[in-house]
């Protein structure tokens, strides 16, 4: 199993450069960059705002010490109520114009398959047109039965699109979804074989909300074989991606702790 670990943008830092840059003075693997006002609306960052000097440096960066880049789509972006929405082509413009290889979306499951795969075809073809992955985040409202029906009718109606399309399996999403709770390994096993797992974002909560504290700092502080199970699977499915630190916590020095920790359970798979 290959495993990149990187960290991602946040609302709370003090630019989108400033955990980019951490990530590169650590020897991150890989980033995410999220464009995220915050829940007020005054914080954060906007794709739209980053300027051309701004992309080509990040791209040059990231080239030179061998980061992979994703790209999450703006939660400003809802494929239900807008599927063909000016976010949509902005954050495929940042992840071509920066090389990132994948743009993450959330998957909403509330009109059924049908509704979100219908609602998602724009964003597959241009994706698919910018020779990008795209990743269908699991939330906290949706169980793996309703993953596992997504992809059963991506692959049905539309085969040539679901080639480039995977589950971002989010631990936290499905730790605190009621179908799941407190089991996130169970999440996984519920899922079926034919549900490519394409990139991770990692958190951890009680199960009570979608805390996204920093890896090892809640239940797998003193007991990491939850995390080691989700390993173990992982590796059962010869996975090969990005694993995304979800949080950009004080000090950011946690994070080098998180990637540090996960690391050496790697070193025991083999």
């Amino acid at each position: 199993m290959k495993l990149r670990i990187g960290n991602q943008t946040a609302f709370a830092a003090d630019s989108a450069l400033e955990p980019f840059e951490f990530a590169l003075e650590q020897g991150f693997k890989a980033f995410e960059f999220f464009p995220d006002r915050g829940p007020a609306g005054t914080g954060g960052w906007d794709e739209r705002g980053m300027s051309l000097d701004e992309r080509e440096y990040i791209r040059r960066a990231a080239e030179a010490c061998g980061l992979s880049l994703s790209v999450h789509a703006p939660l400003a972006f809802d494929p239900l109520k807008a599927p063909s929405d000016s976010r949509l082509e902005s954050a495929v413009e940042l992840a071509r114009d920066i090389g990132a290889c994948l743009v993450n979306l959330h998957l909403d499951m509330s009109q059924g398959a049908e509704a979100f795969v219908r609602a998602l075809l724009p964003a597959l073809k241009a994706t698919h047109q910018a020779g990008l992955k795209l990743a269908l985040e699991n939330t906290v409202w949706t169980g793996p039965e309703e993953v596992n029906t997504c992809f059963d009718w991506l692959r049905a109606h539309e085969p040539r699109l679901a080639k480039h399309a995977g589950l971002c399996f989010d631990l936290g999403h499905a730790n605190a979804c009621a179908a799941t709770l407190n089991d996130y390994c169970g999440f996984l096993d519920r899922l079926c074989p034919g549900v490519p797992i394409i990139h991770l974002h990692l958190h951890e909560n009680f199960g009570d909300r979608d805390a996204h504290l920093p890896l090892f700092t809640g239940p797998a502080r003193n007991n990491p074989a939850g995390i080691l199970g989700l390993l173990q699977r992982l590796d059962q499915r010869s996975y090969d991606g990005c694993a995304i630190l979800e949080q950009w916590p004080r000090p950011p020095g946690l994070l080098v702790e998180a990637r540090d920790r996960l690391e050496l359970l790697l070193n025991t798979l083999h």
